[in-house]
């Protein structure tokens, strides 16, 4: 028998309204920078992924695929490294967002490399549109994972 999945409390963000405003700003802002649609959506897939936010993982992989991710990008997010289906510059991108989401795994939390490799593929702009996506996806994630949002449910 499944168990029904409740969340804890309301959404910290939905308790406080106000906020709501400044985090879609902050996503609009991210969808200026000149990424593709389809990169930031794996940004936010890979981060979520990382975090544990089912709920998250669940709503970015509905959103990618309608912003056109395939269902084999999709399905390999998680090991990127090894699947065929990625384009160098997606590759960047995704380093760049497991560093920059695992900030506490290691002493040089992101190094040159990885952030010469995304700058090598994105101007100032776009790498700001990237670190911008990553940072409000560790904002959902922390504020869902910790109020146990269920996946696949509305806030």
């Amino acid at each position: 028998m499944q168990q029904e999945l409740k969340a804890r409390m309301t959404n910290p963000a939905y308790v406080f309204p106000e906020a709501v405003p400044a985090i879609q700003e902050l996503i609009k802002a991210t969808r200026q920078g000149g990424v593709p649609e389809s990169t930031l959506e794996l940004v936010h897939l890979r981060a979520s992924q990382i975090n544990g936010c089912g709920f998250c993982v669940d709503y970015g992989a509905k959103s990618a695929r309608k912003n056109g991710v395939s269902d084999e990008k999709l399905f390999a997010v998680a090991a990127w490294r090894e699947a065929p289906y990625f384009s160098d510059e997606e590759r960047a991108a995704l380093a760049l967002t497991e560093a920059a989401t695992r900030l506490a795994d290691t002493s040089d939390a992101v190094p040159d490399e990885v952030w010469d490799a995304a700058a090598d593929h994105y101007d100032e702009k776009q790498l700001a549109a990237i670190v911008l996506m990553v940072g409000v996806t560790n904002l959902f994630n922390r504020l869902n994972v910790t109020v146990r949002q269920p996946a696949g449910t509305g806030l």
